[in-house]
């Protein structure tokens, strides 16, 4: 697996508590994908990142690429999709 800093891999942004939350990162993790999860439970700023994304919303999970594109509570399948369009 390639290395990446912090500034060029894909951010989750989440709670733990959050079942969606759970199977993103599931998937994430079963495909091998890097990411840097964020609680947003512990993280004003990354709620503040979010609400700016959704216009004002907070929902989760909210997926960020280095590229600035987005996901926002996908289904395993959009979100397997956007990753087999990334690779």
């Amino acid at each position: 697996m390639q290395e990446h800093t912090a500034e060029e891999q894909l951010v989750v942004y989440g709670a733990g508590w959050c079942p969606d939350v759970r199977r993103s990162r599931a998937l994430l993790d079963a495909t091998g994908t890097t990411y840097r999860y964020v609680d947003v439970e512990q993280d004003a700023a990354a709620t503040e990142l979010m609400r700016r994304l959704q216009g004002g919303r907070r929902r989760i999970p909210t997926l960020v690429w280095p590229d600035g594109g987005h996901l926002v509570e996908p289904s395993d399948e959009r979100l397997r999709a956007e990753l087999a369009a990334r690779r």
